[in-house]
């Protein structure tokens, strides 16, 4: 076998931590001598994405290929489908890797198709929580996990980015029949250095998609709770975009929050950083967010839910951990703010975050993964 691969890479939407992990893999594959390239939806991201794609597209030897992509199942599907399969089966790859629901069906799909007219393609799934955040007992629910159940047999290996994320896995959908193994999501070396706060910085920053799996909401009602507590108003700045942003707007306008909450675009975290003195992270449901380690990285306090792969960044019984609950995020914003610094020391460790978190250790475990699934 080749020591080098032709990898693409397969998924929906080129935003937030799922186009994080892509470009971060692609860049240490390219390093590692593999051609790669990256086949997503054309519909989503704006002039950030569009930046981060004009960064990437001469590094690519297969190139980046962007082409509608429905995010629910519907009939634009198999147009959709036909032309993603072409675009694929041009590039001729040895690993073709899905990340999210609906760029792992293509992956595994497409993979499988590929295979019966030529040699050996190896099939991998991320779900980075994707469709592992339905509900279970929903009608929705069973049928995208009846599909992930069959299409098990249609993968050579499953990539969870955290413990918590393959617990759901084997609860929801079933003990995986195929390989599996746990990688988590990694940082750059340059990224594990202090991050410089800006003069005029407010007290907290949140970064993120605006949609309510990510809390924003949560977020601008604990900072009308707050406030009052500490005898005087909280200063707040909101990055990013996503369609329920109107209602977070709207939202601070009736809580008479204009003057002290400020939303901007999106834009790098380590830029972001220096927005704010406490970053918050007040998500319902993640897998394993790449803002709480660039976050922690930076050497920056944070206060995030105790939700999905979050805690196994953290120690046991972390002090910054809390429910995803206004009232909660109120009472620890408080505590935090009384005493900054002293707050900021109870952060996990720079040294033992690089160790489990490093772009280098994700990037081998991976590539690791790859060889083992074409050898079988």
């Amino acid at each position: 076998m080749a020591d080098t691969l032709r990898i693409v890479h397969c998924f929906r939407s080129p935003v937030g931590g799922v186009f994080r992990h892509v470009r971060d893999l692609t860049e240490a594959q390219v390093a590692a001598g593999h051609a790669v390239g990256i086949v997503c939806d054309s519909t989503t991201g704006g002039e950030f994405e569009e930046r981060l794609f004009e960064q990437m597209k001469d590094m690519l030897a297969l190139g980046i290929h962007r082409t509608p992509m429905q995010r629910h199942v519907g009939p634009g599907d198999l147009a959709s489908a036909r032309r993603t399969y072409r675009i694929i089966k041009e590039l001729r790859p040895d690993v073709l890797h899905g990340h999210g629901a609906k760029g792992g069906a293509y992956a595994r799909l497409f993979g499988s198709l590929l295979r019966v007219s030529r040699s050996r393609v190896a099939r991998l799934y991320s779900p980075h929580g994707g469709s592992l955040h339905y509900d279970e007992t929903t009608a929705t629910g069973k049928l995208f996990f009846a599909l992930e159940r069959s299409m098990a047999h249609f993968t050579d290996c499953l990539l969870f980015v955290s413990d918590y994320e393959r617990r759901t896995y084997r609860r929801k959908v079933g003990e995986p029949p195929i390989p599996n193994t746990l990688v988590y999501n990694g940082l750059r070396a340059t990224e594990f250095k202090p991050a410089i706060i800006g003069p005029d910085a407010a007290d907290m920053l949140y970064i993120g998609m605006m949609r309510d799996l990510k809390g924003p909401d949560i977020f601008i009602d604990a900072l009308a709770v707050a406030g009052p507590k500490l005898g005087r108003a909280l200063t707040a700045v909101m990055v990013g975009d996503g369609d329920d942003l109107p209602r977070y707007h709207a939202q601070v306008k009736r809580l008479g929050l204009q003057a002290h909450v400020r939303f901007l675009p999106p834009m790098p975290a380590r830029e972001a950083f220096a927005l704010g003195d406490l970053v918050v992270v007040p998500s319902r449901a993640e897998a394993m967010p790449y803002i709480v380690l660039e976050t922690l990285a930076a050497a920056r306090p944070m206060i995030a839910t105790a939700v999905g792969g979050i805690p196994e960044i953290f120690a046991a019984g972390s002090p910054a951990l809390i429910r995803p609950d206004p009232a909660e995020l109120a009472d620890k914003m408080g505590e935090a703010l009384t005493d900054l610094a002293a707050y900021g020391k109870l952060m996990p460790d720079g040294a033992d975050l690089r160790a489990r978190f490093g772009a280098d250790v994700m990037a081998a475990e991976i590539e690791k993964a790859y060889f083992a699934a074409l050898d079988r």
